[in-house]
This record gives structure tokens, C-alpha cells and sequence, in this order.
């Protein structure tokens, strides 16, 4: 599996290098593969909300992972627990696409892309620092983690046009919300598989479902099949609680040639 063939040697981590950090954004960290930063918008809202990115510039034949990468990998993962007035910090995703390696199947990304973050103040009037430590996993032939600690003020510039710019063009490429006519609504399944009925605009051939497993859920890569007219997508349930949640739901996102969707999934 993918997982197995991370390199885990401290080298393969990346180089400590990192260029001068730009107005209330992070220094860049290089790696192998790429190179990451955080970047903010700077300016709480009213209700002590910042929005930013976590930045992932690939290079090209590299790739990274989706907020759940499959039956293998790395999903991003980022923890402000060291940083001073920040309450909360919340990563969302594009929508991703489906890779297979040979090893297995895997949704993520095969280009640069830009992880929105929105970040909550404790206090909406008191100073923040956000001290980050981060962990992702980017593939070639073989994966790399990537693992490093970024910091930022983001009230150093609050008014950098190419900061507010880059954090504006990652909102907009998230998925929109899903809605009856382009989405998808749970059909009876078994113990072991979550099927789904796909609801979207444009070529059945181009779309896709992708379900994030969490609170000890762990999927497979789903089956394409058709029932009246419908598509419909059947995902292995690889593992599961031991007693279903009450609580929350399961990140999903289908794609298609229109455009992308993404919701929230009862637990199967």
C-alpha cells in the first residue's frame, strides 16, 4: 500500500531552507516535491473569523493528498494548539480527483493547489500568532512526508492586495453546496457498503463520488453502476465503529462536468 512506501527517513523530510516571509503569510518550506507555506487575508471578521490557505506549490509529476486520500496515504494535516488567541482553525478541499498508482486508488490533487483554512480568534480584539505544525504527504513514484512548523503574524500586513488575492481565488474553488438537482441522497445498503444515487448536471462518464471516512470509518474506491436511469456508486466499507455515530455526518463530494458539489452524509 501507499501508506507502507512513505519514506520515513529525516532527510526525505525537505530542505529547511526558506525564503523571507511575505506580509501576514509564512515562509515558504521546500521539499522534495514542492514547497508550502500558510498565507492569511490578515483582517478578522466581526466575529473574529480569518480566512487564509495552506499553500501547496508542487512540481510538476508530483502529487498530494485529498482530506481523505483512500485506502492509503497521508491526508493534510494542520495543528495550531502552540498559537496565542486561536480558538479554533478549520481546513477545507477542492474538489479532488481519482488517481491510481498501481498500489491503489487515491483522490488528491496532481497540481499546485491552495487548502482554505479559516482560523477563530479567541478574543476578536486581542493580537494572534498562528504557530502551525504541519504534516502532508506528497508522491512521485514513491511519497514524502512533509513535516514543519510555520508561523505567522497576521496582522503584519492586514492590507496586502497578493495575500487577500491568493486567499480569495482558494474560497472560490471549493465545491458550492449540494442541492436536490446536483448531489446525492443515501439508498439502502448492507453493513458493508454505503451506496449512493447521484443526482448532476452533464456527462455521466465524468462524474465521481468521493466520501471521506471519519470517526473510524474507512472506505474503499467506489463501483459505477446504473438503476433506472440514475447512477449509482457503491462504496466498500473497509471499517467501522463499533456503534454508529448520532452525531455529524460524513464529508462527500461528487464531481462532474459542470462543476463540483460537496455535502454532509448521515453515518451509514
Amino acid at each position: 500500500m501507499q501508506r507502507l512506501r512513505i519514506l520515513l527517513l529525516s532527510a526525505a523530510l525537505g530542505s529547511a531552507a526558506a525564503l523571507p516571509a511575505a506580509a501576514s503569510s509564512s515562509a515558504w518550506y521546500n521539499s522534495e516535491g514542492g514547497k508550502v507555506r500558510l498565507v492569511t487575508s490578515g483582517k478578522p471578521d466581526d466575529a473574529g473569523r480569518i480566512r487564509g490557505v495552506l499553500d501547496i506549490a508542487l512540481k510538476p509529476g508530483w502529487k498530494t493528498y485529498w482530506r481523505d486520500p483512500g485506502d492509503a496515504g497521508v491526508p493534510p494535516q494542520l495543528d495550531l494548539s502552540a498559537s496565542t488567541n486561536i480558538a479554533e482553525a478549520r481546513l477545507s478541499f477542492p474538489a479532488p480527483q481519482r488517481h491510481d498508482d498501481g498500489y491503489g486508488k487515491w483522490a488528491g490533487y496532481d497540481y499546485p493547489v491552495s487548502l482554505p483554512l479559516v482560523v477563530t480568534l479567541s478574543a476578536v480584539k486581542d493580537p494572534a500568532m498562528i504557530d502551525a505544525d504541519i504534516f502532508l504527504g506528497i508522491c512521485e513514484t514513491i511519497c514524502i512526508p512533509v513535516q514543519t512548523r510555520l508561523t505567522l503574524d497576521p496582522a503584519s500586513d492586514p492590507d496586502n492586495a497578493e495575500d487577500a488575492a491568493l486567499v480569495k481565488a482558494g474560497f472560490l474553488a471549493l465545491p458550492a453546496a449540494a442541492k436536490p438537482d446536483f448531489g446525492v441522497k443515501i439508498l439502502p445498503g448492507d453493513h458493508e457498503t454505503l451506496v449512493v444515487e447521484a443526482s448532476f448536471p452533464g456527462d455521466p462518464e465524468a462524474a465521481d463520488f468521493f466520501v471521506a471516512g471519519e470517526r473510524d470509518y474507512m472506505f474503499g474506491a467506489p463501483a459505477r453502476s446504473e438503476k433506472d436511469g440514475k447512477l449509482i456508486f457503491t462504496v466498500p466499507i473497509l471499517d467501522r465503529p463499533s456503534a454508529t455515530p448520532t452525531d455529524g455526518g460524513l464529508h462527500y463530494t461528487l464531481t462532474s462536468s459542470a462543476g463540483a458539489v460537496e455535502g454532509i452524509l448521515p453515518f451509514p
